[in-house]
């Protein structure tokens, strides 16, 4: 009898302690998370102060900054007021008038002038021509090269007044080509631009010249209008004007 109660009575144990451990772990895990909660009450209370804090800090710049800009529009308006009466204080300054400038007369220019050339020191004969639009000059010997990647070219100016021996070989860079057509035909003829510092009398200027060869020409150098135009006037009746003849 005893030996059939024993296997009964160790199942009915073992269940007891079950039920035993069950509700022991229940209890545990209603305690972490009511634990749980208490943390994350406490967090939130925290947060809801500091937010309070910060608002409050907010709030209490904002009335500064409003004393402040009164104080600042309070300033402004006094030192307006303060201005306006050293103003009204100050006598009337009597302001001396421009002297007037005296009409300049212009620089007569005869129709042959002599041009003195600064690159190589010398001076020629050169026609005044209002007619002609651009400047030009009688050269021969013309040798175009290249130096520093740039067109140059080199010439004699002829000039049957001067030996030519003493004639001095001119150098400048080539500014532009420009094209010729002849008179006499429909060829044209490729000439290069250079510039020069001319002096003709008190004129002293940088003036574009075309190149050619025209040894009929009866002057080494012609003036147009475009170094004319601005500076002087021509009167076709006198010559050397401005210079004087050899």
């Amino acid at each position: 009898m005893f030996k059939r109660l024993s296997p009964i009575v160790a199942v009915g144990l073992l269940s007891g302690c079950t039920l035993t451990n069950g509700a022991t772990y229940h209890q545990e895990t209603l305690d972490a998370i009511s634990h749980s909660e208490a943390n994350i009450a406490n967090k939130v209370q925290n947060l809801e102060l500091q937010m309070s804090n910060q608002s409050d800090y907010i709030e209490s710049l904002e009335d500064e900054i409003t004393t402040l800009s009164s104080q600042l529009d309070a300033h402004l308006t006094r030192i307006e007021h303060k201005v306006i009466e050293e103003q009204e204080e100050e006598e009337p300054q009597v302001v001396a008038a421009d002297p007037v400038t005296p009409t300049l007369q212009p620089t007569i220019l005869g129709g042959i002038e002599k041009v003195f050339i600064d690159s190589i020191k010398q001076s020629f004969d050169a026609r005044v021509d209002t007619g002609a639009t651009t400047s030009s000059l009688n050269a021969v010997d013309i040798k175009e090269f290249e130096r520093n990647g740039k067109d140059w070219v080199k010439f004699h100016l002829d000039d049957q007044a001067e030996a030519e021996k003493e004639q001095k070989w001119i150098e400048a860079p080539v500014i532009r080509y420009v094209k010729i057509r002849q008179s006499t035909n429909d060829q044209t003829e490729r000439r290069a631009v250079i510039e020069l510092w001319v002096k003709v009398g008190k004129i002293h200027e940088k003036a574009q010249f075309t190149l050619a060869d025209r040894s009929q020409m009866s002057h080494p150098v012609l003036l147009g209008r475009e170094f004319i135009k601005d500076i002087a006037l021509v009167d076709v009746s006198k010559t050397y004007v401005q210079t004087e003849a050899k």
